[in-house]
């Protein structure tokens, strides 16, 4: 009987496993990048490569996704609740075939609701925002991660003042949607110094941090936590992030795994930087 009661529990925590998704971080690049002509070697490939593997390689197909985008801030945050949302072109200086992309996702103003109440009941002020559309953040890695848009998107803003211990419990508030075939994605860039990048020169101190990131990722839930709620600790933190934007998606991703462990997918080099992705669960 012992043996046959382990066996069932067995058998529920791998069916479990199989039904909760994991929450991700990812890169979403820059501008463009993925729908642009580059010199051979494409610097970018490596990226769009991992995107374009990123849905086939879940437990299961999402019922939805759930991104938070470094490009978007709010006080107090919005999530999409418009029901076809358009698309938002906020890059600059592209060629103009990039300014016709086309990514026809649907929204879901129901799923947007139940989003706001869930993290209503947690004390977190949250608005639905009924006209906004997708910006490149959202739009442009999940083109490559799901060009045919069949899975209703929604997109979550990140609170202007981007503090860690906000963001990781918005993201613990929406543990749940895991288990109900929710993805939830933080879009954003594991570095991030603009400057540093156009220069294309080898940038040392991204190894170091990007080294860091991977290290507090792997490690405890508890000691991830603490780690994140003092990131500007880690080694040269304001050189990659000159402003946090582009890591706070992190958070979200991080809270919404609570006690779960993490790992990196992903790790490569771009115009002299290392950039990574990263899941949870």
């Amino acid at each position: 009987r012992l043996r046959l009661g382990l066996s069932r529990t067995d058998c529920q925590v791998k069916q479990w496993l199989h039904d909760t998704l994991p929450s991700l971080f990812i890169p979403h690049g820059g501008g463009p990048c993925f729908f642009m002509e580059w010199p051979s070697p494409d610097p970018w490939a490596p990226m769009r490569f991992f995107l374009s593997q990123l849905i086939t390689s879940l437990p299961h197909r999402p019922t939805a996704l759930l991104v938070v985008s470094a490009h978007w801030e709010e006080s107090p945050v919005a999530i999409t609740a418009h029901p076809t949302p358009p698309l938002m072109f906020d890059y600059y200086g592209f060629p103009s075939h990039t300014y016709e992309l086309t990514w026809p996702a649907p929204g879901d103003p129901s799923l947007a609701a139940t989003i706001r109440s869930a993290l209503q009941k947690k004390a977190i002020e949250c608005r639905l925002d009924e006209t906004r559309g997708f910006d490149h953040g959202v739009f442009i890695p999940l083109k490559v991660a799901l060009p045919d848009a069949d899975i209703p998107t929604l997109a979550l803003s990140l609170r202007e003042d981007l503090d860690p211990e906000f963001h990781m419990n918005v993201g613990e508030a929406l543990h749940f949607l895991r288990q109900e075939g929710v993805l939830i994605v933080g879009s954003g860039m594991s570095f991030h110094n603009l400057g540093t990048m156009r220069s294309e020169q080898e940038c040392a101190e991204s190894s170091e941090f990007d080294t860091w990131l991977t290290r507090v990722v792997e490690s405890h839930p508890i000691e991830r936590s603490e780690a994140f709620r003092h990131w500007q600790n880690a080694p040269h933190a304001r050189l990659c992030h000159p402003r946090e934007e582009h890591l706070a998606p992190i958070f979200v991703a991080s809270g919404a795994a609570r006690e779960e462990n993490g790992r990196c997918l992903f790790t490569g080099q771009v115009l002299g930087a290392k950039v990574s992705a990263y899941q949870f669960g």
